[in-house]
């Protein structure tokens, strides 16, 4: 299971540097586009960065989440491990309420534009709305592995 889960952050991972290396595109495209009459001015740049820029702060959250770099807060003195691992497994259960508020509006929100298509570039919005649940669903399970390490770590 470690191994998947691994894979799987790999993968997060190498969706989040694609998603950046695309945002550049249309990014640059607008740029020029607004200061020079070298190309036409694209409107669905502007569209398609932003849902780009979507996608990369929900990718860069999960990736956080696994690598213990978001949502952590260093207030407390350097604590021994079995004192972290009470502390780890506490602030994580806090996020997990986060994770499924993402998960249960995150659905609603997928519900919800299941029909519609984005005003400019026509693309499916589902696509775009499932960043939510999935962001969610994959703090869980990244919480499930980090619950698991902590509780070993406390039973030890």
């Amino acid at each position: 299971m470690k191994r998947i889960i691994e894979g799987y952050h790999r993968l997060l991972t190498w969706l989040m540097v694609a998603s950046v290396a695309i945002l550049i595109i249309p990014v640059t495209l607008q740029i020029i586009s607004r200061y020079t009459a070298l190309i036409p001015s694209w409107i669905w740049t502007e569209e398609l960065s932003r849902f780009l820029f979507i996608w990369m702060v929900m990718l860069g959250a999960m990736i956080g989440i696994r690598e213990h770099s978001h949502f952590e807060v260093d207030v407390w003195p350097d604590l021994g491990p079995r004192q972290t691992a009470l502390l780890r497994i506490v602030s994580n259960l806090c996020v997990l309420v986060f994770a499924l508020v993402f998960v249960w509006w995150g659905i609603g929100f997928v519900r919800f534009g299941w029909d519609q298509l984005s005003e400019l570039a026509e693309l499916p919005m589902p696509w775009i709305f499932l960043a939510w649940p999935l962001a969610g669903a994959t703090w869980v399970l990244f919480l499930g592995e980090s619950f698991i390490d902590n509780w070993r770590v406390l039973r030890a």
